[in-house]
């Protein structure tokens, strides 16, 4: 089978820990004074954002963990190393989202149905103090989160938890100002909803890369068409398509030949094909059995 990818193995800069390290410290001194004050305050919006920023620190740690082993270089026991660290990390970081958020909605609930008064100055004090907080790790974590998915998931849980925190102040001044206790379980329950919608994207995406599903902006078929032009090629069959991590999409296949060619021929068409294949679909490894007149499954798609 002949494996070609040494043209394109474009890798992008490597996320800096340093950030995160930063971001996992902040989130930590926050967490803390949230639950203090959620406690003191009987502030259930407080507590709520506390836990979701624990939250954060937990998919943070994974994430520097999974930042860190995916640089590990690959053995003969781990061949393709651990690149696939980062991924299953965006997935945990995804999941975890929409379970924090499952608790808030329980415990916002309940609280309709038995408002609590609330010290509001330390309600109001600790969302601007979450929101200085966490939006100076939003900022650290931006760049490396557009190019990359396990620090996306990162920057999502400080992003929420920012939105969190501008939506408790606001509510710790309506209640300050008016007396509106009820609105702190109500911004539980946003807060709640808004979690669920920000890690469903992420958590479908990971879970398409886990499951080795061909991405989405790939179709297969135009693949197969676009190859058959080149050169004396009968028939692409046996097609599997998959993406490793952020920067891998992969590719193999069996192709018929109409002509029993030589080893040299076949080089050449193969070099066609792997630009072919970058070029229009952004895959970067492939690997091609060549065959001829060999009896298999012409199938496109063959369960093996």
């Amino acid at each position: 089978m002949a494996h070609s990818h040494s043209h394109h193995d474009h890798h992008s800069p490597h996320p800096k820990g340093k950030n995160l390290l930063i971001s996992i410290i902040l989130n930590v001194v926050i967490t803390l004074a949230q639950v203090v004050g959620g406690i003191i305050s009987g502030s259930l919006a407080l507590l709520s954002d506390a836990v979701h920023n624990l939250s954060d620190v937990f998919s943070l740690i994974i994430s520097y963990v999974a930042s860190s082993l995916s640089q590990k270089q690959a053995s003969t026991n781990k061949t393709f190393g651990y690149k696939r660290a980062e991924i299953i990390a965006a997935f945990v970081n995804s999941a975890s989202l929409i379970i924090v958020a499952a608790f808030l909605i329980k415990e916002a609930i309940e609280r309709f149905f038995n408002p609590q008064d609330v010290g509001t100055g330390i309600v109001i004090a600790l969302s601007v103090l979450g929101i200085l907080v966490n939006g100076f790790s939003v900022l650290l974590l931006k760049s490396d989160s557009e190019r990359n998915m396990n620090m996306r998931s990162a920057y999502l849980h400080l992003f929420t938890d920012m939105l969190a925190s501008v939506a408790v102040l606001a509510g710790g001044l309506l209640m300050y100002f008016f007396g509106w206790y009820w609105i702190d379980p109500l911004l539980t329950l946003i807060i709640a909803l808004y979690l669920i919608y920000m890690g469903y994207h992420l958590l479908k995406t990971s879970t398409r890369v886990l499951m080795l599903f061909t991405p989405e902006t790939i179709e297969v078929q135009q693949i197969v068409k676009a190859i058959c032009t080149l050169g004396p090629i009968e028939n692409v069959h046996h097609v599997h398509i998959w993406q490793l991590n952020e920067d891998e999409v992969h590719m193999e296949a069996h192709i018929d030949f109409k002509q029993d060619i030589p080893l040299s021929e076949f080089d050449k068409i193969l070099v066609q094909i792997e630009e072919l294949v970058f070029t229009e679909f952004g895959i970067n490894h492939i690997n091609i059995q060549p065959e001829f007149e060999k009896c298999d499954s012409k199938n496109l798609i063959v369960q093996d």
